[in-house]
């Protein structure tokens, strides 16, 4: 340690844990929050964060330069950590294996967030039981333009699909604009199983509500609020029940009672607030665990539809082609007119970036409608990116641009994806 690096010793739950450069600022624009504010938030609410993350691997998305700026993901545990905090290790859709961190404790909880963890991300097992969820993850994001009013009415068709098949839904803020919807289940169906069942829901909601909701994997063919079925993928995660998110307000992924959902206002829920609602309410999710229920049901509606002739629908780019699934192709590569505008590991840069297209080309701009402009948060294999683009549907065909060199154009996994194909080539020759 230098002279010059402060350090905050906590007693935790009987446990010192040291919290390095404690005043470095993690939100500085509309709110000042400190890495020591952060865990001392964290410590507040820790039996309901804990109750998010008890016993399941979690993947560490560090935020080392504050909430402003990229994060990465780390899977692996450091190999520098206490005795006292456990790891297993789990195996991936790559082939590979990593050993991941367990937090079961307050003093865990704190340690991670010294390492600039604003989020929990936790996968969907537990370390006992690492090929089968016990939890169903039912993710409401909603598209440009869409208001909170219709996010909670899909919500609530969720719930109600739900109670219909034997299910209980627990819903929470996602801590930015969406709302998630946990479902508690038996450990005892596959990765792929679970995700069918999530196809499934997300279908069917579709088809109960087709003006507000959408089951579309690509961008370009969304409206309205999209039921992300991956986020049940095998080697997904998602931000658990009191993670900050990196928004400028510094606001919180709150669990919910049903009968808030349409009352509340998610910009409530910040770490300056939520620690006295856990005081005075408690945790709303904390009896998920006496609630697991049955897939049957769920897997029935999913032979139905394949009867019906609706095939799997498109994974995440990284994971091997299924059998059911139809063509890996966005459609915006066969009919949809759209280009890419801006690629950036700064999201301002890339929203900078849209700014002077619209400026250069203002004949076209002028047509867009609110969701023909697409700002998509992208992951590599450690990294987050910014990519923006722009449909031209809405824009007259004799003044459509041509595809340009996006500005700025700083994509940081195209190196490897550059790579990845020349080392096959020369496997094959060899």
């Amino acid at each position: 340690m230098s002279k010059t690096e402060s350090v905050e010793i906590l007693l935790v739950e009987g446990r010192e844990v040291r919290v390095t450069h404690p005043e470095k600022l993690y939100f500085t624009k509309q709110v000042k929050v400190s890495k020591l504010d952060l865990v001392r938030y964290y410590l507040s609410v820790a039996p309901g964060a804990i109750n998010g993350v008890r016993d399941r691997p979690l993947v560490l998305k560090r935020f080392v330069n504050g909430a402003e700026q990229e994060a990465f993901y780390q899977k692996r545990a450091p190999s520098e950590r206490p005795d006292w905090l456990r790891a297993v290790t789990l195996s991936f859709p790559s082939g590979r294996t990593a050993e991941e961190l367990i937090v079961d404790d307050a003093a865990g909880l704190a340690w991670i967030v010294n390492l600039g963890c604003l989020e929990l991300h936790p996968h969907a097992v537990r370390s006992t039981n690492l090929e089968h969820p016990d939890e169903l993850r039912v993710d409401l994001d909603p598209g440009p333009g869409v208001g909170w009013g219709d996010v909670c009415k899909v919500a609530l068709e969720v719930k109600s699909f739900l109670e219909g098949v034997g299910l209980r839904g627990w819903p929470k803020t996602s801590g930015s604009r969406g709302i998630h919807v946990n479902v508690r289940i038996e450990p005892r169906r596959t990765f792929t199983e679970v995700r069918r069942a999530a196809l499934a829901l997300s279908r069917a909601i579709e088809k109960r509500v087709p003006k507000l909701a959408t089951s579309k994997w690509w961008k370009e063919e969304r409206h309205g609020v999209f039921l992300d079925y991956n986020q049940n993928a095998k080697d997904r995660t998602t931000c658990s029940a009191y993670s900050v998110r990196p928004v400028p307000d510094a606001r919180v992924s709150t669990p919910l009672e049903w009968d808030e959902v349409l009352t509340c206002d998610p910009a409530e829920f910040t770490i300056f607030t939520v620690p006295a609602r856990f005081a005075k309410l408690g945790d709303p999710h904390a009896r998920m665990d006496e609630f697991a229920g049955s897939l049957e049901a769920l897997l029935g509606i999913a032979d139905e539809d394949e009867a019906a002739g609706l095939g799997d629908a498109p994974w995440p780019p990284h994971f091997r082609k299924t059998s059911g699934e139809g063509k890996r192709v966005a459609p915006s590569r066969e009919k949809m007119p759209l280009l890419t505008i801006a690629h950036s590991t700064d999201k301002e840069a890339a929203l900078a970036g849209l700014e002077r297209w619209k400026s250069k080309h203002a004949k076209a701009a002028k047509h867009l409608a609110v969701d023909d402009v697409l700002v998509d948060a992208m992951r590599g294999r450690s990294s987050t990116w910014t990519r923006v683009r722009v449909n031209l549907r809405n824009v007259p065909e004799a003044l459509r641009p041509e595809q340009e060199t996006p500005d700025p154009d700083d994509d940081p996994t195209r190196n490897w994806r550059e790579i990845k194909p020349r080392k096959r080539a020369t496997k094959k020759k060899s």
